[in-house]
């Protein structure tokens, strides 16, 4: 039992990655910490079920080995992640394209550290060679698939095409965040328009990617955002958490000092000094910080802006007869079907999966219909060139706040600091993406460190506000 008259430095309320992770860097300076949980595990979003052995995420973001925050973030320096097959298939008109690889990068399976894992990918392989002879064959695991001279570099455009994109890729991986952030703020499909970018590699690449990397099918987010995922696709590896996604908030709350984190905790109220909960009465504090999700974080500060949300569905499927796709990313150019992206993740990583099984994991984006497996299993046939109607499902998990919208104007560091003794941090607060948890968490550590006195810098603090800032 939790004792009601607990003194705390700080109360993080929030026990997903964002509130672990500024808890980690709050204990470290020293700063004795209380961690409060509403759930009966840590993680939030990044939840993980196990289902006969297999582990299915709930929502299975994306990451990359090139955000920053990986490498940055303490506890995290040992976290184990599996990286996708380089670059990314692209499926269009019954044929596989592979994209966004580096010249003579290999395909890496098992898992890799953060610190290690960071390769650079920052132009296209596969392109066609010049001139009126026959196309080069595309290499896809399991077969040999050629492109007929009439769908010319399909779907990225023609040679030159790829060769600009290729070269756009390289010159953004080497851009400083800092003049990224610095141009003109538009929505990422006007974005693609305007920088003279060919329809066919817009439509055939860089949409179903954004897509994937986003959540966002319809390329309203932000361009700022928009260029941020890229840069991070153009200058590292697509991974995913060795063990499922529960691993990376686990491997954060492992590192904390024992007894700091409480789940099953529900908070009523919070002010600039207490934090009261249903089950457990008032806990006295110098500082609280909300670290939930945004809905929640509103309920408890009246005022909070609320963004939109992106739903997702994922669907998780086993089958007796793997797909052919190795551990790539699967991407679908033509946008025939639900599904914005799909993998044997079993190949990716596979310890998510019993020995001898196949996982296939696949991202529905927008709201689901009532027929969402049928349909889904419809479009997984396509993709993968397979009968699916023996696949069996294991799970389908809807998430409807999946993921925070980023449309423009969007403000990418949002205050942390509320008022003094009050912070704020989450994804809603900086990207909506597991890199922009773990800086918003950075930024709020940092805040509440110099608000303290505590002579240990992690980041430059944001500025107090006059105001009730929201």
């Amino acid at each position: 039992m939790l004792e009601p008259t607990y003194q705390a430095d700080v109360v993080v309320v929030g026990a997903g990655i964002a509130g672990l992770s500024a808890a980690r860097r709050l204990t470290s300076a020293g700063v004795t910490t209380m961690v409060l949980e509403a759930a009966h595990e840590v993680g939030g979003r990044m939840a993980t079920e196990k289902v006969d052995g297999f582990r299915l995420d709930r929502i299975g973001r994306l990451l990359s080995t090139a955000y920053p925050e990986l490498r940055l973030t303490p506890g995290l320096d040992g976290l184990a992640l599996s990286l996708f097959a380089p670059g990314v298939l692209l499926h269009s008109d019954g044929r596989h394209h592979r994209a966004g690889v580096q010249p003579g990068t290999r395909g890496a399976r098992g898992a890799r550290s953060a610190r290690g894992a960071l390769h650079a990918v920052r132009a296209l392989a596969n392109t066609p060679r010049p001139g009126p002879g026959p196309r080069r064959p595309v290499a896809v695991p399991g077969r040999q698939v050629s492109v007929p001279r009439s769908r010319t570099g399909a779907p990225l455009g023609t040679a030159v095409d790829q060769a600009r994109l290729g070269a756009a890729f390289t010159k953004l991986a080497g851009t400083p965040v800092e003049r990224l952030l610095a141009r003109p703020e538009m929505p990422a499909a006007e974005a693609l328009v305007a920088r003279g970018l060919p329809a066919r590699t817009i439509d055939g690449f860089l949409r179903p990617l954004l897509a994937a990397l986003l959540c966002d099918p319809d390329l309203t987010t932000s361009s700022r955002c928009a260029d941020l995922a890229l840069r991070a696709f153009a200058s590292g590896r697509l991974c995913m958490p060795e063990g499922g996604a529960e691993a990376l908030p686990q491997q954060l709350a492992r590192t904390l000092p024992p007894g700091t984190v409480h789940t099953g905790v529900r908070v009523t109220s919070v002010s600039t000094n207490s934090v009261t909960t249903a089950e457990h009465g008032e806990f006295r504090c110098g500082a609280v910080l909300i670290a939930t999700g945004a809905r929640a974080a509103a309920e408890l500060l009246p005022g909070l802006r609320v963004p939109d949300f992106h739903p997702v569905t994922v669907v998780h499927h086993t089958t007796d007869e793997p797909p052919a796709t190795g551990a790539s990313l699967l991407l679908d150019a033509d946008r025939g079907g639900p599904v914005a992206h799909t993998a044997v993740v079993s190949r990716v990583d596979p310890s998510r999966a019993p020995a001898g099984r196949t996982l296939v994991t696949s991202t529905v984006l927008g709201v689901p219909t009532p027929e969402i497996d049928t349909s889904v299993r419809m479009h997984l046939a396509r993709l993968y060139g397979m009968s699916t109607t023996r696949w069996e499902t294991l799970g389908v998990h809807h998430t409807a706040d999946a993921v925070p919208a980023m449309r423009p104007p969007h403000d990418l560091r949002r205050t942390v600091r509320l008022l003094a003794g009050l912070y704020v941090c989450g994804d809603h607060r900086d990207t909506g993406t597991v890199q922009g948890a773990l800086h918003s968490a950075h930024r709020a550590s940092a805040a509440i460190l110099a608000d303290l006195g505590v002579r240990r810098p992690l980041h430059t603090a944001d500025p107090v506000p006059t105001a009730h800032a929201a």
